[in-house]
Protein backbone atom coordinates (compact mmCIF):
# COMPACT_ATOMS: atom_id res chain seq x y z
CA UNK A 1 0.00 0.00 0.00
CA UNK A 2 1.75 3.36 -1.38
CA UNK A 3 0.70 6.41 0.88
CA UNK A 4 -0.01 9.75 -0.12
CA UNK A 5 1.97 12.47 0.73
CA UNK A 6 -0.41 13.75 3.14
CA UNK A 7 -0.29 10.64 4.81
CA UNK A 8 3.19 10.40 4.76
CA UNK A 9 3.21 14.19 7.07
CA UNK A 10 0.72 12.36 8.96
CA UNK A 11 2.19 9.47 9.41
CA UNK A 12 5.78 11.79 10.85
CA UNK A 13 3.42 14.38 12.82
CA UNK A 14 1.79 11.38 14.89
CA UNK A 15 5.30 9.33 15.23
CA UNK A 16 7.05 13.18 16.67
CA UNK A 17 3.75 14.10 19.15
CA UNK A 18 3.98 10.28 20.50
CA UNK A 19 7.80 10.80 20.98
CA UNK A 20 6.62 14.18 22.54
CA UNK A 21 4.27 12.99 24.94
CA UNK A 22 5.64 9.36 26.20
CA UNK A 23 2.81 7.92 24.46
CA UNK A 24 4.61 4.24 23.92
CA UNK A 25 1.23 2.39 22.82
CA UNK A 26 0.32 4.68 19.64
CA UNK A 27 4.67 4.65 18.68
CA UNK A 28 3.99 0.30 18.81
CA UNK A 29 0.98 1.10 16.72
CA UNK A 30 2.69 3.10 13.84
CA UNK A 31 5.48 -0.23 13.53
CA UNK A 32 6.10 -2.96 11.82
CA UNK A 33 6.34 -6.06 14.20
CA UNK A 34 10.28 -6.71 12.75
CA UNK A 35 11.02 -3.03 13.04
CA UNK A 36 14.36 -1.72 13.00
CA UNK A 37 15.96 1.40 14.37
CA UNK A 38 19.79 2.42 14.03
CA UNK A 39 22.07 4.79 15.71
CA UNK A 40 25.41 5.82 15.59
CA UNK A 41 28.15 6.60 18.36
CA UNK A 42 29.34 4.25 20.96
CA UNK A 43 26.41 4.90 23.87
CA UNK A 44 23.58 3.49 25.28
CA UNK A 45 21.47 4.44 23.21
CA UNK A 46 23.39 3.54 20.06
CA UNK A 47 23.35 0.09 17.61
CA UNK A 48 20.54 -1.05 15.85
CA UNK A 49 17.83 -2.87 17.99
CA UNK A 50 14.93 -5.04 16.31
CA UNK A 51 11.92 -5.66 16.51
CA UNK A 52 8.82 -3.29 17.38
CA UNK A 53 9.35 -3.71 21.07
CA UNK A 54 12.91 -2.99 21.30
CA UNK A 55 12.40 0.24 19.10
CA UNK A 56 9.25 1.11 21.95
CA UNK A 57 11.90 0.19 24.75
CA UNK A 58 15.01 2.69 23.09
CA UNK A 59 12.28 5.63 22.75
CA UNK A 60 11.51 4.95 26.09
CA UNK A 61 14.58 4.86 27.35
CA UNK A 62 15.98 8.33 25.09
CA UNK A 63 12.87 9.97 26.44
CA UNK A 64 13.86 9.05 30.09
CA UNK A 65 17.20 10.89 29.97
CA UNK A 66 14.50 14.22 29.59
CA UNK A 67 14.99 14.92 25.79
CA UNK A 68 13.22 17.97 23.95
CA UNK A 69 12.17 16.56 20.66
CA UNK A 70 11.86 19.96 18.36
CA UNK A 71 10.38 19.28 15.24
CA UNK A 72 11.80 21.37 12.35
CA UNK A 73 10.51 19.34 9.24
CA UNK A 74 9.14 16.90 7.99
CA UNK A 75 10.50 15.28 5.05
CA UNK A 76 9.03 13.14 2.33
CA UNK A 77 10.15 11.33 -0.51
CA UNK A 78 8.05 9.49 -2.86
CA UNK A 79 8.10 6.55 -0.69
CA UNK A 80 9.21 7.43 2.80
CA UNK A 81 9.46 10.24 5.62
CA UNK A 82 12.00 11.89 7.72
CA UNK A 83 11.92 14.02 10.59
CA UNK A 84 14.30 16.94 10.86
CA UNK A 85 14.79 17.52 14.97
CA UNK A 86 16.70 19.72 17.34
CA UNK A 87 17.31 17.45 20.35
CA UNK A 88 18.24 19.04 23.53
CA UNK A 89 18.31 18.12 27.03
CA UNK A 90 20.37 18.93 30.59
CA UNK A 91 21.34 16.06 32.98
CA UNK A 92 24.08 17.05 35.75
CA UNK A 93 26.61 18.65 34.14
CA UNK A 94 26.14 16.85 30.68
CA UNK A 95 24.11 18.89 27.69
CA UNK A 96 22.76 17.55 24.88
CA UNK A 97 22.27 19.89 21.73
CA UNK A 98 21.84 18.27 18.52
CA UNK A 99 20.22 18.14 15.25
CA UNK A 100 19.20 15.30 13.40
CA UNK A 101 17.37 13.63 10.70
CA UNK A 102 15.40 10.27 11.65
CA UNK A 103 14.84 8.64 8.40
CA UNK A 104 11.49 6.38 8.67
CA UNK A 105 11.42 3.51 5.68
CA UNK A 106 7.58 2.75 5.51
CA UNK A 107 5.94 -0.29 4.34
CA UNK A 108 2.12 -1.06 3.75
CA UNK A 109 1.34 2.33 5.74
CA UNK A 110 3.64 1.52 9.07
CA UNK A 111 7.41 2.05 9.91
CA UNK A 112 9.58 -0.58 8.70
CA UNK A 113 12.91 0.77 9.27
CA UNK A 114 14.43 3.91 10.92
CA UNK A 115 18.16 4.98 10.55
CA UNK A 116 19.40 8.21 12.85
CA UNK A 117 21.86 10.64 11.78
CA UNK A 118 23.43 12.74 14.16
CA UNK A 119 25.31 16.32 13.80
CA UNK A 120 27.01 15.68 16.90
CA UNK A 121 27.86 11.80 17.86
CA UNK A 122 30.63 12.61 20.37
CA UNK A 123 27.84 15.15 22.14
CA UNK A 124 25.45 12.73 22.47
CA UNK A 125 27.93 9.71 23.13
CA UNK A 126 29.07 12.26 26.31
CA UNK A 127 25.61 12.64 27.05
CA UNK A 128 23.92 8.76 27.23
CA UNK A 129 26.23 7.09 28.88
Amino acid sequence: MSLSDEEKYELGRQFHAALSTADWDRIRSLLHDDATWSLPGDNTVSGTVEGADAVVARARKIGGYGLNFELLHILISPTNMALSLHNTAQRDDAVLDEYLSTVCTLRDGKIARIETYLSDVQGMNAFFV
